[in-house]
């Protein structure tokens, strides 16, 4: 990806707070075709659409008319990954990019000014890609946290090296009011804000592996009643199951991007 490969959908209609910083606030997919992916993700989580300020390719999707996510069908034009990725809100997108060089990260677009706030979409040192956002989100930051999106977890090979570079990239654990707690439970490094977890990280992912689904990545789970039924309208809509339980089902949708549907019951 080059310096001039725009941005996912989405930035641009980022909500925002000034009550916490360094949490993931927002979500979005780069996707081949929107008509298919907006069948895909309203018959799997029951999705609506509007229309994102960055033009037709464009989408804004709405969970009971809470925006939770932005798509932007624009992959093969530009020449990105069909992929899921995570945005965190930052105090200052300079100096969060300036961070991010400084330990071994990349940057591969921005910082880019989209009134009222500015985004950057970065890779860490393993080469997990996510987004910065500075400034006004969309609408509270609490329903957008609560209405869809579970968590994020990043598949790595060593999780304390990447939390470190996360903390410092994003001021996690520091003195500043609103910053967010991390502490090491069941086997896995845990982010919480303001007592909910919003992010894991967890060792295994095998950066040589040839199958980039397993390579460090971040995992958006969504947060849904009926994980059964999610698999199911997935697969009757050309996506696939690739692992299931009770409680959580990790699907790639009809494009081929993977995310996870989490039981509200067992989050």
């Amino acid at each position: 990806m080059n310096h001039d490969t725009k941005l996912p959908s989405g930035t641009r209609d980022l909500v925002s707070t000034h009550a916490v910083f360094g949490a993931p606030c927002w979500v979005s997919l780069t996707s081949r075709d929107l008509g298919s992916t907006e069948d895909f993700y309203s018959a799997v989580l029951g999705w609506r659409w509007r229309t994102g300020r960055l033009g037709e390719r464009f989408r804004i999707a709405l969970a009971d008319g809470v925006p939770v996510a932005g798509i932007a069908a624009v992959a093969t034009m530009w020449q990105m990954a069909v992929a899921w990725t995570p945005y965190f809100a930052v105090r200052s997108a300079d100096e969060a990019v300036a961070k991010v060089q400084e330990r071994g990260g990349t940057a591969a677009v921005g910082p880019i000014s989209f009134p009222p706030g500015r985004a950057a979409l970065l890779a860490d040192r393993d080469g997990a890609t996510f987004g910065i956002w500075e400034g006004e989100l969309v609408g509270d930051w609490d329903t957008w946290r609560r209405s869809t999106p579970a968590f994020i977890r990043l598949h790595t090979r060593d999780a304390f090296d990447s939390a470190i570079f996360y903390g410092e990239v994003l001021d996690w654990a520091s003195e500043r009011p609103g910053c967010c707690e991390v502490h090491y439970e069941g086997g896995e490094v845990v982010l919480r804000s303001g007592g909910d977890v919003v992010a894991k990280i967890e060792s295994g992912a095998l950066g040589a592996a040839p199958d980039p689904t397993i390579r460090p990545h971040w995992q958006v789970h969504f947060a849904v009643s009926d994980v059964a039924g999610c698999a199911r309208a997935a697969e009757q809509h050309g996506g696939s199951v690739l692992s299931m339980d009770e409680d959580e089902a990790v699907l790639r949708d009809s494009d081929g991007a993977q995310f996870t549907v989490t039981s509200r019951r067992g989050r």
